[in-house]
């Protein structure tokens, strides 16, 4: 994968571009990517009710579950859904909003500080072999893009935020996409 880093856009992504995104305190600080799960409603997945929700387009009437999230401002800047099609709707030099209340490593705000990559799914059900693929492509160019990313510098949503956030869940196999970083 190819990553402008100026522009801050993966070229192999899909742009759906996010108003819930500002500047990082320090543009050149990208030193963590935080995995994240999720789905809408909950559960159910092939919709684009994740595009809408990052955009601000989700209209609380078409589930019930909208309702308990109508006027959240959230973003990642990748998704990667389930048949492995990467999204990305905020550029990965400024700050998406993500994390929330988190800290790593003695550092709070980690919003600042990192990336946000979705994945289309949810704690209790196995990601795709095409998730898998695309998110280790994903994290060898992001790796080569930004000095202080490693392989040691990706965490869970759960890792930054226990007991807040369970994402991206049990069924989430780290020790695979730890295999497919080094081959």
């Amino acid at each position: 994968m190819k990553i402008d880093i100026d522009s801050g856009i993966v070229q192999e992504a899909r742009l759906q571009m996010s108003p819930n995104c500002d500047v990082r305190p320090d543009e050149k600080d990208i030193s963590l990517v935080v995995i994240h799960g999720i789905s809408l409603p909950p559960g159910q997945f092939g919709n684009h009710y994740i595009d809408q929700l990052f955009t601000n387009q989700l209209n609380p009437n078409e589930h019930p579950y909208f309702k308990e999230i109508e006027g959240l401002k959230v973003s990642s800047h990748l998704l990667i859904r389930r048949d492995g099609e990467l999204v990305q709707y905020v550029p990965l030099h400024k700050r998406a909003w993500h994390a929330g209340v988190s800290c790593y490593e003695d550092r709070d705000c980690c919003n600042d500080f990192s990336i946000g990559i979705e994945l289309e799914g949810e704690d209790e059900t196995p990601y795709t072999d095409s998730q898998y693929n695309v998110l280790s492509h994903l994290l060898k160019s992001l790796i080569d893009a930004y000095p202080a990313l490693t392989t040691k510098t990706i965490a869970g949503h759960c890792d930054i935020a226990p007991g807040r956030k369970s994402d991206p869940g049990k069924a989430f196999d780290w020790p695979r996409l730890e295999i497919l970083l080094s081959t």
